[in-house]
């Protein structure tokens, strides 16, 4: 039988490419998102034998506390869990529209939060778990245009550093994602050039990388930039 990978927000971006990178090293994938259409889309090129996918509004507590009770019965031992899925809203924290700090808090925070903790169990029955938070340069600097961004990217490194010390005694993993501009949808219509950005496929490589030496090293934090610097 397969290793379980599960991946929120995988269905489209990084989620993807880590998904295909997964099941290149031999994973069978669940990914989770909010859109039917691109699930469905996503679940064509993974195909049905590597991969399966659930619909949820990761930004609803109650969902994703319902999710991850199915999910723990679904899958018993579970050995990657990637948080990946969060949005960027931009704008300044003092005049950005009424809702939008708790919108991007839900969704870049809590659902790392309430998934993690919900797939805990499943996590802790294997032997060699890994769990990886797409945290963001953002999580180091702080931005004028995104400042309620920066401030849950902050939090999510936060809650990755308190995580690994409560997984330790359960040999679960836990790494930090921190990359920068990286080649997606988010960044459609800028009008920069491919180079100026990393590609989905480069996070995703590292992925692998970091789980495939976890027997006795733990990759904490990886801090990815494109090779021009930041944008």
């Amino acid at each position: 039988m397969k290793s379980v990978a599960i991946i929120s927000g995988g269905s489209r971006g990084i989620g993807f490419a880590i998904a295909q990178q997964l099941i290149h090293d031999g994973f069978f994938v669940h990914i989770i998102g909010s859109n039917t259409e691109n699930l469905h889309n996503a679940l064509v090129q993974l195909g049905v034998e590597n991969a399966q996918s659930s619909l949820c509004d990761m930004s609803i507590a109650s969902e994703v506390i319902s999710l991850s009770q199915n999910l723990t019965q679904l899958y018993p031992q579970v050995q990657i869990l990637v948080n990946n899925v969060g949005v960027f809203l931009p704008g300044s924290m003092m005049d950005e529209p009424s809702g939008q700090w708790e919108k991007e808090w839900e969704l870049n925070v809590s659902s790392a939060y309430h998934l993690t903790r919900g797939l805990w169990p499943s996590l802790k029955a294997t032997s060699r778990s890994h769990v990886f938070n797409m945290c963001s340069i953002a999580s180091i600097v702080s931005y004028s245009a995104g400042g309620t961004y920066a401030v849950t990217k902050h939090a999510l490194l936060g809650f990755s550093k308190s995580l690994r010390e409560e997984g330790r005694p359960h040999g679960i993993r836990v790494t930090s994602l921190l990359p920068g501009a990286t080649l997606t949808d988010s960044w459609a219509g800028v009008g920069l050039p491919k180079d100026r950005f990393m590609s989905a496929e480069s996070v995703a490589k590292v992925v692998s990388v970091a789980f495939q030496i976890n027997e006795d090293t733990q990759m904490e934090e990886v801090l990815l930039r494109p090779i021009q610097g930041d944008i």
